[in-house]
């Protein structure tokens, strides 16, 4: 073995660091265990039988075609029917902003590889995505970290951090957001909070990275625009997936972006993975074609505003005074904040010889904050198991606020 292994690791190797949310989950593999810890989608919504035409058919009438290296920026036929639906929403986009990537979180890690040097400055949200921090980190950035309100990201505390580090002589390299059904919170950014960051974003001249993995899914409210469509000034690059509306097993993400930056996007993935899997592209551009899609993603939609509504229901039920939890509107999560004095790691392991998970809130804040909170996910396990799962949780809290009282 070689003496000094740590110091033979590259700089960025070192940064790297263990998933907090993956090694939970490691904890919770017991069967008997009510998981609300994952971001997992339902197995129910996957299309099993559909795929399994849509795959015989593409085989027989595409033969080797399908199983052949494609190009960097993806299949031009899948890009073109992602570009269709953005500009059905209204969105003006073209081939050149479209790039097809091995999941939304790769696309994550290109925009941390093709903009943060060691040092450099990154704003997110107080909390945000791990993955994401995560994967700027990786790259060397210093996460700052911006405080939300129940419209997400607070504009005024944004300005006020702009400003900060301005008269520092520190221009952050992007601010990070995920503005609808956010992760962890579940929080939706009103269009009116968009534009005001987007004007900051004009005013300090900083870009956008707009994280969406959950903007299709959403079952009460309206939709609000893309900040990508809102914005007039290619300062928004726009990271989608198919992970949570079609299935996350095939890792097909896209980034739609400003053409200058997207071609650094692709010399970038070009030494990361030649290209995303022709195979799955290909699959999904049937699935896409067949008129599955939509129909499809309404069944989801349902299923998890059903899974949503019976979380909210026994949440009431059962949690006691002093503890509060958001309302998404959508998407997969939602997130409780106990009182200050409470610990969620200390509730972590009483939870789990309880048999119930969740991740703890503080692995979303950049700043260490956060630890009097908890995320939970209600899109993967049935009604029966929510209903108990709850139950189970509620009595922890309540039995820690008697040890404090």
């Amino acid at each position: 073995m070689i003496s000094d292994l740590k110091g033979t690791f590259s700089q960025i190797s070192n940064n790297n660091k263990r998933s907090a949310i993956r090694e939970i989950l490691k904890l919770t593999q017991n069967p008997e265990i009510i998981s609300f810890a994952g971001g997992l989608p339902a197995a129910e919504s996957f299309p099993v039988d559909a795929l399994d035409s849509i795959v015989s058919k593409m085989l027989r009438e595409e033969g080797a075609a399908v199983l052949q290296y494609d190009a960097t920026e993806g299949v031009t036929e899948l890009r073109e029917l992602l570009l269709k639906k953005y500009q059905d929403e209204g969105v003006e986009c073209s081939l050149d902003n479209m790039i097809i990537t091995t999941g939304s979180q790769q696309g994550l890690d290109l925009v941390g590889k093709v903009f943060v040097n060691q040092g450099d400055v990154v704003i997110c949200g107080l909390p945000s995505y791990l993955g994401g921090i995560g994967a700027f980190q990786a790259y060397g950035a210093k996460m700052a970290g911006v405080p939300m309100d129940e419209h997400g990201m607070s504009a005024k505390l944004l300005e006020a951090k702009l400003e900060e580090l301005k008269q520092q002589g520190i221009k952050p390299k992007f601010i990070y957001v995920i503005p609808d059904f956010q992760n962890p919170t579940g929080i939706t950014m009103p269009e009116s909070r968009r534009m005001e960051i987007i004007e900051l974003a004009h005013q300090y001249d900083v870009l956008i990275v707009e994280d969406c993995p959950y903007r299709e899914v959403r079952f009460e409210g309206k939709p609000q625009r893309m900040m990508y469509e809102l914005d007039n000034d290619n300062h928004v690059l726009t990271l989608g997936t198919f992970s949570k509306i079609f299935a996350p097993g095939f890792r097909i993400g896209w980034v739609l972006g400003p053409k200058d930056v997207n071609e650094k996007i692709v010399i970038a993935k070009q030494s990361a993975d030649l290209c995303t899997p022709t195979f799955v592209q290909k699959i999904a551009i049937g699935y896409m074609k067949s008129g599955l899609f939509e129909s499809n993603l309404q069944k989801t939609i349902d299923l998890y505003h059903q899974r949503r509504d019976v979380m909210l229901e026994q949440l009431e039920k059962h949690m006691p005074e002093g503890v509060k939890w958001t309302r998404p509107e959508g998407g997969m999560f939602l997130f409780i904040t106990l009182p200050e004095y409470m610990d969620a790691l200390d509730l972590f392991h009483k939870a789990i010889e309880k048999k119930v998970a969740f991740v703890t809130g503080n692995v979303f804040y950049c700043d260490g904050g956060g630890k009097n909170t908890i995320r939970l996910n209600f899109s993967y396990v049935n009604n029966e198991k929510a209903i108990e799962g709850v139950k189970r949780l509620a009595e922890i809290v309540k039995a820690e606020m008697l040890v404090e009282a």
